[in-house]
């Protein structure tokens, strides 16, 4: 007789859910997996270092900080599915970081460095690995570049500890007087203004010294008459994370403003300092800086902030030690056409980025910025690059006379000075500038031109999973569309009146809005899909997405599962959910790609008994998202484009074993291998190869063994059915 089994758990059991830290920590320990990766290209595992890095200290800004006002604040309960309490949640992250920091200088130290440096990349990092023509270099750089910037900082009684800024580099200098027995204390800046690495003479290849060394080799000069005992490099990241009182703001732009100043000025969430620095100085930093925790701080076996290794990855040449260079292709519906609004009107047209050109977005915005027909042009910009074209060619629009509307989120978190920026040049060129609601982020993709056709007036529309930043979407992947439809054209004009005037949402035509609607939506279609599932029907969710994390929607794939759904999620980073439990998720499966590509897109997959329904959208499963965001998700209703999004996209990132970890039950990734006989397939290079090749990407021929996306071919319609 089989054994009785326990019944599963209630789908709010905390066991059942993996905190979101330690979820994106294990994200994080997939970037520095591409470090650590000999097959990765040598200056490409350099750039990864540098990612890992940069993405720390935005998580110990951002997630950390949060952490710690909530601890400080003596809050005891969790916000989380996981129910794991704060206090708790920064002890496992100073234990892991305190983990992966060692191995990601092991990386650097023992495999990456030395293989550079028989590349003729060698980086110096101490005074004693320099030679005498190289030492004299120094001298000079420090003279005529370093030295008449340097303020150095004493500290006693009478000068106070300084407010170092967030993520600069300094030294900490113990000093003795002569004939004075107690040691003294001071700081000196390493200025952010030079660049971290200096270049030094080199017959051949590149040779670089830390810009610290030029200065610890001077440190005589900058405190003349005193004996130097001692010099530490130490670096303080600050709380960067802030609330906006909805119920005090009268002026958005000035309390964002006033928010980014407290920034500059955070509290001290982690101070970073050499191995080596004694304990004294250790003691004296943390009581300076009121760190309370020995948890805040962490030894580093090497040079300090790793961020800049990325001006070392820039260096000219080396085409051998890097990823084949990529040129996004040009999309053949958009290029060579008579007009751009002409090649909208005839069809639908999807975009898939890098592999494909986000020159026709910004081409979409120039062109409606100078054509004399175009009448209006309203977009939202949540992150956009330095020297935007798109911004340009806004301010060129209004300049000619056209309305012209921008939507900015001034909180796109740490991107706020930059938009703060945007919408005063904006402003002043006659941009009518909005910046959406106090309580709400406006996180949608949306662009729309009006223009005055022969019959007409008719207005076109751009919907993207990505940003309006020429910059990123060199390196994210993401999907564009855009659309003439009218119904899509209402509706894009309904959103921006809710945005920017008094209005109450309408019923929507083809967008699917948050927060007022997506959440449920979401719930209904997984729903719809248990019900297909339990009538014989077949049920199959796929969703490819960058966080899961709303407990609404992991308890309905866990229906899901339990119903018999075959779910697979391809989720890049933060996700809640515990795939393979028995009784609750051992139908599903969860899938990460880390590669040259950060993973972008959204993209939802529901079988609908054979006739598939597919969304893109700028929204993931995560609380933020579908409760305090404005997002959009729309339909790929098109047979030939919904055929492509479903064959080209979702099962060639299905079927990557090359780049692919899968998720396991106790929230580690394991890295996915092919097996005897099975191609080797990597996602992002498929799709290179497919954004080059038209009629492979009009008819991929994958051959791809993977299970069925779709449970029946798709029935081409002449008019879709609207979503609810």
């Amino acid at each position: 007789m089989p054994m009785p089994t326990d019944p599963p758990p209630a789908l709010d059991d905390p066991s059942l859910y993996l905190n979101r830290e330690l979820s994106w920590l294990e994200f994080n320990r997939r970037v520095l997996d591409e470090a650590k990766d000999p097959q990765v290209p040598l200056l490409e595992r350099l750039k990864f270092l540098a990612i890992f890095s940069g993405n720390l200290d935005e998580f110990f800004m951002v997630r950390v900080g949060g952490l710690m006002q909530k601890a400080h604040a003596g809050i005891l309960r969790s916000s989380g599915a996981d129910r794991m309490v704060p206090f708790e949640q920064l002890e496992r992250i100073s234990q892991t970081v305190g983990e992966l920091v060692p191995e990601q200088y092991r990386i650097l130290t023992d495999e990456v460095l030395p293989a550079l440096e028989q590349e003729g990349i060698i980086l110096r990092r101490g005074i004693s690995d320099l030679t005498e023509l190289e030492l004299t270099h120094l001298r000079d750089v420090f003279s005529k570049d370093v030295f008449p910037v340097l303020t150095p900082l004493a500290i006693d009684p009478g000068h106070p500890f300084p407010h170092l800024a967030n993520k600069s580099l300094n030294l900490v200098v113990v000093l003795e007087r002569p004939k004075h027995p107690d040691k003294l204390f001071a700081v000196v800046q390493v200025p952010a203004v030079l660049r971290r690495f200096v270049q030094l003479p080199a017959e051949k290849g590149f040779v670089y010294a830390p810009l610290e060394t030029a200065i610890r080799m001077h440190l005589a000069d900058l405190f003349p008459g005193m004996t130097i005992d001692h010099a530490t490099m130490f670096r303080v990241t600050r709380d960067s994370e802030f609330e906006i009182d909805d119920d005090e703001v009268e002026d958005l732009l000035k309390a964002i403003e006033e928010s980014v100043r407290k920034r500059r000025r955070g509290t001290p969430v982690r101070l970073e300092v050499e191995a080596d620095a004694p304990d004294e100085v250790v003691q004296f930093l943390t009581t300076s800086l009121e760190l309370d925790s020995a948890a805040d701080v962490f030894r580093i076996p090497g040079i300090l902030d790793l961020t800049s290794l990325f001006q070392v990855h820039s260096l000219p040449g080396y085409p051998h030690l890097r990823d084949p260079e990529h040129v996004p292709q040009s999309v053949a519906d958009l290029t060579n056409v008579p007009s751009i609004w002409g090649a909208i009107r005839a069809r639908d047209i999807l975009v898939h980025h890098p592999y494909e050109s986000f020159n026709h977005v910004v081409e979409f915005i120039e062109t409606a910025a100078t054509d004399d027909r175009v009448l209006a042009i309203k977009q939202t910009l949540y992150r956009t690059s330095s020297d935007s074209p798109i911004v340009r060619a806004l301010q060129r629009a209004a300049d000619r006379g056209k309305q012209v509307t921008a939507v900015i989120e001034l909180k796109a978190r740490l991107d706020e000075e930059r938009n703060i920026l945007w919408s005063r040049e904006l402003e002043k060129s006659g941009v009518h500038v909005v910046f959406g609601f106090v309580g709400l982020k406006t996180h949608c993709k949306v662009a729309l031109v009006v223009r005055r056709d022969d019959d007409g007036i008719r207005r076109y529309v751009h919907l993207g999973t990505g940003n309006y930043n020429p910059q990123t979407a060199r390196t994210y992947t993401d999907l564009g569309y855009f659309t003439a439809n009218p119904d899509f054209a209402d509706d894009v004009s309904a959103l921006f009146n809710y945005l920017t005037g008094y209005s109450e949402l309408p019923v929507w035509k083809k967008l699917i809005v948050a927060p007022s609607r997506l959440q449920d939506f979401m719930i209904e279609k997984i729903d719809k899909e248990i019900e297909l599932e339990k009538s014989g029907k077949g049920g199959r969710i796929v969703a490819k997405l960058n966080g899961i994390l709303e407990p609404a929607i992991v308890q309905a794939i866990y229906r899901a599962s339990q119903a018999g759904v075959k779910v697979d999620l391809i989720c890049r980073g933060i996700c809640a959910l515990r795939p393979g439990i028995p009784g609750v998720s051992e139908n599903v499966r969860v899938r990460s790609v880390v590669d040259r590509f950060l993973e972008h897109s959204r993209i939802f997959y529901f079988g609908n008994g054979g006739n598939a329904l597919v969304y893109i959208g700028s929204a993931d499963w995560m609380d933020r998202n579908l409760s305090r965001r404005v997002e959009v998700v729309f339909p790929i209703e098109p047979p030939e484009l919904r055929e492509r999004v479903i064959r080209e996209i979702l099962e060639t990132s299905l079927a990557d074993n090359v780049k692919a970890r899968e998720l396991q039950s106790d929230g580690t990734y394991k890295r996915l291998e092919f097996k005897d006989g099975k191609a080797a397939i990597r996602s992002q290079s498929r799709f290179m190869e497919l954004a080059r090749t038209i009629e492979a990407r009009r008819e991929p021929k994958l051959d791809i063994p993977v299970p069925p996306v779709r449970t029946k071919p798709i029935r081409s319609t002449k008019k879709s059915s609207k979503p609810k």
